[in-house]
């Protein structure tokens, strides 16, 4: 499952927000996974790198903070785990 969701991301913004996510004044020790930097073919992937993936796309629940737009740097709130991606009239 993980394999076949890697060619569907954008694994760049992934790496960064993963990195990110270390540096923050988030208060948990979650044993942030250092995931390569890039990927290979997908059938060249070992387990433990497969591994680090699952934990980063399924185990990490962001409750409160922001989600950031890479292109134009808006800022999209997240609540008790929900984010607010309503636009607002002048962003339509």
């Amino acid at each position: 499952m993980v394999k076949k969701l890697c060619s569907k991301i954008d694994y760049e913004v992934l790496v960064g927000a993963l990195t990110q996510l270390r540096n923050s004044n988030v208060d948990v020790d979650f044993g942030w996974p250092i995931i390569p930097g890039s990927l290979g073919e997908e059938q060249s992937m070992d387990e433990e790198v497969i591994e680090m993936l699952h934990k980063v796309l399924f185990d990490i629940h962001v409750l409160d903070g922001d989600l950031v737009c890479p292109d134009t740097g808006r800022k999209f709130p997240i609540r008790d785990g929900i984010p607010n991606m309503v636009l607002h009239e002048d962003e339509i």
